[in-house]
């Protein structure tokens, strides 16, 4: 990993001086010869011992809109021994200083760099990799971006807007051969990957139906609030905050949570919120990584979908065991496995959950921020690749396209479109405001 853990911004007249060069040779010299004659001790921290992590090994990292969700996500990466976080970009103010504060607190250090515009941040080329946790707005435009610039990334979910977006990340990371890991940590979580691998490894019969949780199934257009008077752009930069987003006038309301672009112009909960997770994690289960659904359609409150390989999807809110936020349910010929947040499993017969492993409540990131570190380093692929991410919020994005227009869709893979819908198909992408590109 790169070693120089220098701010651009730090320097001064000393870099500028002229040396004489005999001046130095000499001094150099002597130098030398004193530290040649007195006994070497190198900390063992230093060198990886005792613990520590040598310096070579370590992944340098920066961080990208760091609110509320990332701050844990931070968090989990700071604990990390093989980590170095050194800079933070964020468009508000408060928040930069604020990633800085704990990032210094933590090293007990002041070399957390502190960047307006993301550029400035990946411009930087002691950094490795990035995570990414701006609103959806931004993931996936920031995550191309740092991949054009040699960084790997953690980027949190939703990773795209749109059919076209989704397609188009994909490609960025399989044409610059970084690393991508969608934040869906529950692909690493031990619950969702036992019951996960029930159905893969044929232990549930024959995988006919693989049900998600939507978190609701609204979907309506984004719109204006009321303008009101901007702060400063060293407070709070209006222009950059909204990025490829169509211009709109500024309101204090849209810089809370995931503000007003949450895909394709739609918003609302609708398949792409809990669906980043849950449908994801049905595709994976329904062993559909390198696909979409290819049919969709809203029926009694719910949304049904339909696999290439016959694997029916249902979308739906109700009718779930008490197992917490976040459930999925694999149902097969000889069997079913339902499982959520709270960590328990329920399964049809017991003798599915022999072996299992301790039961891991909530959703923590350690494990998932632990194979995207060894990944980094291995160059291997993650549990949450840009291919699996891709065609996982593609299912999501159709699946809201068929709620929207409140209708059966048809989706093909292979070329990318819907079939024979040209109402549909104009919602695959939208226009990107200059200068950004995905």
């Amino acid at each position: 990993m790169k070693q120089s853990h220098v701010s651009p911004r730090q320097g001064g007249a000393s870099a500028r001086l002229a040396v004489n060069r005999r001046q130095f040779l000499g001094t150099s010299l002597k130098a030398g010869a004193v530290l040649l004659a007195a006994p070497q001790v190198v900390p063992g921290a230093t060198v990886g011992r005792d613990g520590g992590v040598a310096p070579s090994e370590r992944i340098v990292m920066g961080g990208i809109g760091i609110g509320n969700r990332g701050n844990y996500v931070l968090g989990v990466f700071l604990h990390q021994p093989d980590v170095r976080f050194l800079a933070v970009a964020d468009v508000k103010a408060a928040r930069r200083d604020a990633v800085k504060k704990r990032v210094d607190a933590h090293y007990q250090a002041n070399d957390c760099a502190t960047y307006r515009d993301l550029r400035e941040l990946l411009a930087r080329q002691d950094i490795d990799a990035v995570l990414i946790a701006t609103g959806p707005n931004w993931h996936a435009a920031a995550s191309s971006l740092a991949a054009r610039a040699g960084k790997d990334v953690y980027c949190e979910k939703p990773c795209t807007k749109n059919i076209d977006e989704s397609l188009a990340l994909a490609e960025v990371f399989k044409r610059t051969g970084r690393i991508f890991q969608a934040g869906t940590q529950r692909r690493s979580l031990p619950n969702f990957v036992f019951c996960i691998d029930l159905a893969r490894q044929g232990k549930l019969g024959k995988l006919h139906t693989v049900h998600a949780h939507p978190m609701g199934l609204e979907t309506k257009t984004s719109g204006w609030l009321p303008a009101e008077p901007e702060p400063d752009k060293e407070e709070v930069d209006w222009d950059l905050y909204l990025g490829p987003a169509a211009w709109r006038p500024y309101n204090r309301r849209l810089l809370d949570g995931f503000n007003f672009e949450k895909g394709g112009g739609l918003v609302g909960g609708g398949c792409l919120e809990w669906g980043s997770h849950c449908v994801d994690l049905c595709q994976l289960a329904a062993d559909c990584d390198n696909t979409a659904a290819i049919e969709y359609e809203p029926k009694n409150g719910q949304l049904h979908a339909l696999y290439p390989n016959g694997v029916k999807l249902i979308v739906r809110n109700e009718g779930w065991l008490p197992l917490g936020s976040c459930p999925v349910r694999f149902e097969g010929s000889t069997g079913w496995v339902e499982t959520a947040d709270s960590g328990d499993i329920v399964a049809s017969s017991e003798t599915l959950l022999v072996g299992r492993g301790a039961k891991i409540g909530g959703y923590p990131a350690d494990f998932h921020v632990r194979d995207f570190l060894d990944c980094v380093k291995s160059r291997g692929r993650t549990r949450a690749n840009a291919e699996a991410a891709c065609w996982s919020h593609i299912t999501c994005h159709a699946g809201n396209i068929s709620l929207f227009l409140n209708r059966k869709v048809r989706y093909d893979p292979k070329k990318n479109e819907f079939i024979n819908d040209e109402e549909a198909n104009r919602l695959r992408s939208e226009a990107l405001r200059e200068p950004w590109r995905v």
